[in-house]
């Protein structure tokens, strides 16, 4: 049976927030994105080698890691609204001091800062995104990733261009600074008002007032929380479902082309294109994926589409060629396109935990996925090949599919218990 989807219509609020969600979602994927295509000159400028601008590079997630879960506590003092709107501005700030960097250790320094900034961004906007998708009573969060995905195409676009036409590095990202900031801005007076939390309160006096449930304990109250067995379990379950995620992302940026130049002797241009199949794959299916999650469940998708992600690329390392690669490449960045999403969203409805902190822990597993997939899959090429390293998409979408069961049905259904 698929999902009941006659939900009244969102009020003009709830649209207006909707928008402003989608600009701060956009604007979080340019900005950054901006830097991307300029790093060829900001490695001449520092005349550094190449694994010394790696290490420099690597600060950013390392950054996010030891700094990702402050921002719990920064959502709930201030607000997702303002967390993310500010943070995007703090975070363009950052970006001003790439090109005054001086050294790689500077450089590090403030790639770290931008981490951690990124970071708290990154928990704030999907907040606030779930805070809307209450008030839709329907799958919209999807859309919200898919959105910045276009974002990041759109900022590397403006990189390349400025790059192209030798812009200074410190007026190019002055300008996408200011932009961004400005978008940033004029997004925060549209998102929604109130303390977090105030939705689950109403929500939760609605479930015992008209079906006899009890209510969930107050999101903003001043109750004493107690963290359950349960709470934890289902966290460190999230956890793997979304570092599963990243190590199929980072599949197709990391170890994408070196398999189609390496292994199926692919020229450049066509290397590059396994990366870009994921991407665009992954894109459309979040742009799509919110009327499929409300049509057969959030649950069901994730699962049916890590087992699609696994036989697609089971079947293009098991005939390995460039059409079988790229393919499999697209279908994996398909498959997976709304687990994150679904992970973070069964994440913020568990029971008993201050708003934001089953986000925050997910999203800071999730980067942590991003961190050691690459070494990881690198360790396993290097003692056999990068053939048989790529199989840990296969495992990914495997082992989704067992642990998919955990994940909430729907968007206003709770997530299924983890058995002990």
């Amino acid at each position: 049976m698929g999902e009941v989807t006659g939900t009244p219509a969102p009020s003009r609020q709830a649209r207006h927030a909707r928008a402003a969600v989608a600009a701060v979602f956009l604007t979080n994927g340019a900005l950054f994105a901006n830097v991307v295509p300029r790093y060829p000159q900001i490695k001449a400028d520092l005349d550094v080698s190449n694994a010394l601008l790696g290490t420099a590079l690597a600060a950013m997630p390392l950054g996010a890691l030891l700094a990702g879960l402050l921002a719990a506590p920064a959502i709930r003092r201030l607000g997702s609204a303002r967390v993310a709107a500010w943070g995007i501005v703090a975070l363009a700030a950052a970006s001003l001091a790439i090109p005054a960097a001086g050294h790689w250790t500077v450089l590090a320094a403030v790639l770290a800062v931008a981490g951690a900034l990124d970071a708290m961004v990154d928990v704030a906007q999907n907040a606030h995104g779930l805070r809307v998708q209450r008030l839709y009573g329907r799958s919209i969060v999807n859309s919200f990733h898919g959105v910045w995905s276009v974002g990041a195409v759109l900022g590397g676009l403006m990189g390349s261009a400025a790059a192209g036409l030798g812009l200074p590095l410190a007026a190019h990202l002055a300008l996408s600074a200011a932009l961004f900031s400005l978008v940033a801005l004029g997004a925060l007076r549209f998102l929604l008002p109130g303390a977090e939390g105030a939705d689950r309160v109403a929500e939760a006096r609605d479930l015992a007032a008209g079906d006899g449930h009890p209510a969930a304990p107050a999101a903003g109250g001043t109750g004493v929380r107690t963290v359950t067995g349960h709470a934890v379990r289902m966290l460190a379950v999230l956890g793997v479902l979304a570092a599963c995620g990243s190590l199929v992302e980072d599949a197709g940026a990391s170890w994408g082309a070196l398999y189609l130049g390496g292994e199926l002797h692919a020229g450049a241009a066509t290397a590059g294109l396994a990366f870009v199949a994921l991407q665009v794959a992954m894109t459309l299916g979040r742009l799509t994926g919110d009327r499929v999650v409300d049509r057969f469940g959030q649950r069901r998708v994730v699962r049916a589409g890590s087992l699609l992600a696994a036989a697609g690329m089971g079947v293009a390392l098991a005939l390995p060629s460039l059409p079988t690669a790229l393919a499999g490449f697209a279908l994996a960045g398909l498959g997976v396109a709304t687990l994150v999403p679904a992970a973070m969203h069964t994440a913020d409805e568990l029971p008993g935990l201050a708003p934001g902190t089953g986000l925050t822990v997910v999203s800071w597993l999730l980067r942590g996925g991003f961190l050691l997939s690459p070494p990881l899959v690198g360790a396993v090429a290097d003692l056999t090949s990068l053939r048989i390293g790529l199989l840990g998409v296969v495992l990914a979408g495997v082992v989704t599919a067992v642990l998919g069961r955990v994940l909430a049905r729907g968007v206003a259904e709770k997530a299924a218990p983890v058995r002990a």
